[in-house]
């Protein structure tokens, strides 16, 4: 008894201080990584960057883990999926114009913003939800994740099966923690198998950490802290959100263009 009145007194953040406080590293983050993005060096795309700029950076990736925890709240909650997944598409839309402008000198001009992830995401829920037969859905869902790694979207497959994971699992902590650690545990070997290809360093070794580190510490904020709660103003808190992430893409650009 004690133990349950011990757990929900932790849950005292309500999902706008929750995305107010990621997307405050994210704004911060990506604002340092791209105006570095042309210094490649061996250790790494942004190694040259002073430490405390690489700690803003790397806590950057607190974002992806709770967007995605967000989709399966949203999925749950709004009263319109397809209306929700119209917001997601067009935004996803306005982004790909700076994100390709930024992107594009490090990845050949090719690959898609996080909003299609997350909107490939919410389609893999309406999928697996539907009527049809269960190989019948299993299917759809391999397809979709297919379409992430075709577009090269950012986090490709592992955000749709993330998601459905955390969906399937939503009333089973256990395994909902195992479907998570599992799935970032198999992206930290996809992405920096590569890397360490090329020689070990303490940096890679440090963005490597840093990665364990964002990917915990946003399964605690979404598992322990978060009370399920919106915020004070939910209609100008979601517009905003959906309004910032390309803003904040154009003002990198801006900058990227006086500075360099």
């Amino acid at each position: 008894m004690e133990y349950m009145e011990e757990k929900y007194r932790l849950k005292v953040i309500n999902r706008d201080m929750i995305k107010y406080i990621i997307i405050f590293f994210m704004f911060w983050g990506h604002l340092f990584a791209w105006l570095s993005i042309d210094d490649n060096p061996p250790d790494g795309l942004f190694a040259n960057c002073p430490f405390w700029q690489r700690i803003f950076i790397e806590l950057s990736l607190l974002t992806p883990p709770v967007m995605f925890f967000f989709i399966v709240d949203g999925y749950k909650y709004t009263r319109s999926v397809k209306k929700y997944a119209q917001r997601l598409f067009i935004f996803a839309c306005i982004t790909q114009i700076p994100f390709t402008i930024l992107w594009g000198p490090i990845n050949g001009w090719w690959g898609a913003n996080i909003m299609f992830t997350l909107f490939f995401s919410l389609l893999t829920l309406c999928a697996w939800e539907s009527r049809l037969k269960l190989w019948q859905r299993i299917v759809i869902v391999v397809l979709i994740c297919g379409v992430t790694i075709a577009i090269v979207s950012e986090w490709l497959v592992f955000g749709p099966l993330l998601v459905l994971g955390l969906y399937i699992f939503n009333e089973k902590s256990k395994a909902r923690l195992i479907w998570y650690a599992s799935v970032w545990f198999i992206y930290l070997l996809v992405s920096n198998i590569p890397l360490y290809m090329s020689g070990f360093s303490l940096i890679k070794l440090e963005s490597t950490v840093m990665h364990i580190f964002d990917f915990a510490v946003a399964y605690v904020l979404m598992t322990v802290f978060y009370n399920g709660k919106k915020g004070r103003f939910p209609m100008f808190s979601k517009w905003f959100f959906y309004i910032f992430y390309p803003a904040h893409l154009w003002l990198a650009v801006i900058l990227r263009f006086l500075i360099k």
